[in-house]
């Protein structure tokens, strides 16, 4: 067993953001680089979204996000005996892929709202979200085209969520969403990147093929506890805090796990839910929200998406641990690990 490879070695929650806004700021130069590279009809949408720039592109003090791939991947790096500068433009890619996501996420699920502020297709339309996100894609390819096997890392990443997403956008039209075929649309959603995020991350520091793979799937178990977390946030989190638009997906009828549990609960709160969640296409009013999350968390449906984002959570660190992680390396990780499913918000 490694020395720091289990959860009770990771440091504090305080010292786990400081260890995410020192990634930020090692990642930050290269992502303001790479969005300088694009044509003018993109750049000052991609510095919007990113919270560099307002919308009538004077400099703003927005942030990016918490930046959670890019520290992944740098972390990894050290985590296999090589330094976080040698994983800048891994963690570069990861972030600008996951924006790219954003964007189009964004729009699909047509979510105004992004870090507080309207999103990029709410603001300035849809074609042009669409576009800045296409030109991050390619800035990400452009970020990782040197790393050896970087790019076709990605790239199975990549397929691996347009699987998921597409699942996620099915299941709006479906009522016979099974929880099993759900996880697998939520670990689709966004364990791909954190997975690749690891993987990237040791690459870059030359780590051998074994430590690769057990990075690769801490960060796949890390991925679906990480997206758990994110839907329990999402019905029971509050906006302010967040950033995102707290009960949206109740609102859209949306078969997230914790929703799709309640639904087979087979209780009373989950035939009521079904009643309400199941019957009618339009959107959840006010109410309509409130008494959906009600009814899901009588149904069960919090308490076993807890239980299976601890579950998933213990099973990262099990894969970090066989990784043999060198012991700085593993710390970030596993506290890493530990912030970002914890469900705080910050």
């Amino acid at each position: 067993m490694s020395p720091a490879g289990t959860a009770e070695e990771a440091v504090g929650p305080e010292e786990a953001w400081e260890l995410l806004e020192r990634a930020r700021m090692l990642t930050e130069p290269a992502l303001r680089k790479a969005v300088a590279r694009l044509p003018e009809p993109v750049r000052p949408l991609a510095a919007y979204h990113f919270g560099w720039r307002d919308a009538d592109g004077d400099p703003a003090e927005g942030g990016w996000g918490k930046g959670v791939r890019g520290a992944l991947a740098l972390a990894s790096a050290r985590a296999v005996g090589g330094t976080a500068e040698q994983a800048v433009a891994a963690a570069a890619g990861v972030e600008l892929v996951h924006n790219f996501s954003l964007l189009h996420d964004d729009l699909m699920d047509r979510d105004a709202t992004r870090r507080g502020r309207p999103a990029v297709w709410a603001r300035f339309g849809e074609g042009p979200a669409v576009l800045t996100g296409d030109a991050l894609l390619v800035l990400a390819m452009e970020a990782l085209a040197d790393e050896p096997g970087a790019v076709a890392e990605l790239c199975e990443a990549l397929l691996v969520l347009v699987g998921g997403q597409g699942a996620d956008l099915e299941f709006e039209t479906r009522g016979d969403v099974r929880l099993d075929e759900c996880l697998r649309m939520a670990a689709g959603k966004t364990a791909p990147l954190l997975s690749a995020a690891c993987a990237l991350g040791a690459l870059a520091a030359g780590a051998a093929p074994e430590r690769t793979a057990a990075l690769r799937r801490f960060g796949h178990h890390l991925g679906v506890a990480f997206q758990l977390t994110d839907d329990l946030l999402g019905i029971w989190g509050r906006s302010a805090r967040s950033g995102k638009p707290v009960g949206a997906d109740l609102r859209h009828r949306k078969k997230s796990p914790p929703v799709v549990a309640a639904l087979a609960s087979g209780t009373p709160a989950g035939r009521e839910l079904a009643e309400l969640y199941l019957r009618g296409t339009g959107p959840l009013d006010d109410a309509g929200v409130r008494t959906a999350a009600e009814l899901v968390e009588r149904a069960g449906g919090r308490a076993w998406a807890e239980k299976e984002a601890a579950r998933q959570r213990a099973e990262a660190l099990a894969a970090l641990d066989a990784g043999a992680p060198a012991p700085e390396g593993a710390r970030a990780l596993a506290s890493l690990a530990g912030l970002i499913t914890a469900g705080r918000e910050r």
